[in-house]
């Protein structure tokens, strides 16, 4: 009798845009996909997604971070044309209603923090990070044993959220900042020490810093994500990392694909099997 042949779950991830004018990240798998906020128009998510060759068809659902506008501007209309449910807190949907001007015929699943739930052949787990928002989440979401993880507003990674963080194969995390050109640029100082704060944003350094001491053969694909406009640029980020990944003494064959993620345009479709 021959020997059976394994069958691989393949993984689809896109980022339609990531920055603080609006994040919508993609993730699929062979059936059908979901959404991981929407913070830019719903015409926008459905033209980036038909970019890609994604059917809004294929959408099963849209997983929300937190209330700040650059995660949920489209969320009102893509989710009641597309008949899509929302998944969030109950805390964080609360945030949320005020800043809607519809909100009949959107359906939400209220989720619990670190509790499993299921949606379009993925197990997701919501898990808190710190933002200055009245809750902020991050998801580890898997497929067969595809793990992909999911942080993009956080000041710093505390306990609960490092574990998930360490997990992945497929890191989206933010790297928001470089250090020098925020504190030497022009935004008031108020500003500043809110973005530099344990409840604002990761920099270039604190990111790279934590991946050098996670980097291992599980982690397969690096995302850098939601980059500032004024106080970053692709370069520097990726540059900081490369810098702080061969001075813990990791070789470049031996580190994780990296990607850098534009802030209006969507990437490539990063494909795991």
């Amino acid at each position: 009798m021959p020997p059976l042949k394994r069958t691989y779950m393949e993984l689809k991830f896109c980022s339609l845009s990531s920055g603080s004018s609006g994040n919508c990240y993609y993730l699929g798998n062979e059936f059908n996909g979901i959404l991981i906020d929407a913070g830019i128009p719903a015409g926008s998510i459905r033209k980036f997604l038909k970019s890609k060759d994604i059917s809004i068809q294929s959408i099963m659902g849209v997983l929300v971070t937190h209330y700040h506008t650059d995660h949920i501007r489209g969320l009102e209309l893509l989710t009641r044309k597309n008949n899509l449910p929302v998944f969030t807190t109950q805390k964080i949907w609360k945030s949320i209603v005020p800043r809607l001007d519809n909100i009949s015929g959107i359906t939400v699943h209220e989720i619990g923090l670190q509790q499993q739930f299921h949606l379009a052949g993925f197990d997701i787990e919501a898990f808190p990070v710190s933002h200055d928002a009245p809750e902020t989440i991050g998801f580890h979401i898997c497929t067969g044993d595809l793990k992909t993880t999911i942080a993009t507003d956080l000041g710093h990674i505390c306990q609960t959220a490092a574990p998930y963080i360490e997990a992945a194969n497929l890191l989206v995390i933010e790297s928001n900042y470089d250090e020098k050109m925020l504190m030497d640029g022009n935004y008031p100082s108020f500003l500043k020490t809110r973005i530099m704060s344990d409840h604002g944003h990761l920099g270039n350094h604190q990111t790279s810093a934590f991946l050098a001491d996670i980097v291992g053969e599980n982690l397969r694909h690096i995302c850098l994500a939601h980059l500032s406009n004024k106080n970053n640029t692709p370069e520097i980020a990726l540059q900081t990392l490369q810098q702080t990944l061969a001075e813990w003494g990791i070789r470049s064959n031996d580190q994780p694909e990296i990607t850098v993620l534009n802030r209006n345009m969507p990437s490539d479709v990063i494909g795991l099997v």
